[in-house]
């Protein structure tokens, strides 16, 4: 098997494709005419989200994010992390954790998204 894809469950579809090109500098691969559903140019693995109200329809009873008791993290890795910080925090993400090198050598920096999802900013290992 090969990982395809992570579909976030959101409100605003287009709205988080906005935010994420603003802090992360991530384009739009996809956004469906509908808007209930986009996704993003990560590389082979896509980030995908889905809007809350087709997931009702779908049977699903979708949750809202909460980036103090996360279940899961999304890790964008960047060769100057303060500057993705800075950035993030510019284009409306809510600080969680500063910046700071880890005992492994990794500088990390933690901030939730628009949605209230958990965002590490990290250098990339090896």
């Amino acid at each position: 098997m090969q990982f395809g894809y992570t579909i976030l469950y959101v409100p605003d579809v287009p709205a988080t494709l906005k935010f994420y090109a603003a802090a992360f500098g991530l384009t739009t691969r996809f956004l469906h005419e509908g808007g209930d559903y986009g996704e993003l140019e990560t590389g082979s693995t896509a980030l995908a989200f889905s809007a809350h109200h087709l997931m009702q329809q779908l049977g699903k009873n979708p949750q809202a994010a909460n980036a103090h008791a996360p279940s899961f993290e999304i890790a964008l890795c960047t060769p100057d992390v303060p500057q993705a910080l800075e950035r993030a925090i510019a284009a409306g993400a809510k600080p969680m954790r500063p910046a700071e090198v880890m005992p492994w050598g990794q500088t990390i920096a933690y901030v939730a998204d628009i949605n209230g999802f958990l965002v590490e900013l990290c250098t990339p290992m090896g």
